[in-house]
């Protein structure tokens, strides 16, 4: 009779690939689990807080929104960008020029 094949001892460099694959594949579940740790991390932190609502100048129409920690501005559809402080009061109006 034949002994059963044991691919170990036939091929050697199996075992250190099966050893290297092994470990291989623990970094790889430990980085997911720090990728996914900080994305927890991160989407924890509550950022800005929007204005509750903006006052903004009679006629004005409003077509986009940013916002720092100090200050928002309006951009306006008459191409003007309206900036505030975080109390709501109007602190600099500036003209866009489009060409």
């Amino acid at each position: 009779m034949t002994e059963p094949f044991e691919p170990e001892k036939d091929l050697p460099h199996l075992a250190f690939l099966r050893w290297l694959v092994t470990v291989l594949s623990f970094t790889m579940i430990a980085g997911m689990v720090v990728l996914i740790a900080l994305f927890v991390i991160r989407f924890q932190d509550s950022g800005i807080d929007l204005p509750k609502a903006i006052t903004l100048p009679d006629g004005t129409r409003p077509v986009a929104f940013t916002q720092t920690r100090s200050w928002y501005a309006v951009v306006s559809a008459d191409d003007q960008i309206l900036i505030f402080n975080l109390k709501g009061e109007l602190v600099q109006t500036v003209p866009v020029k489009v060409p």
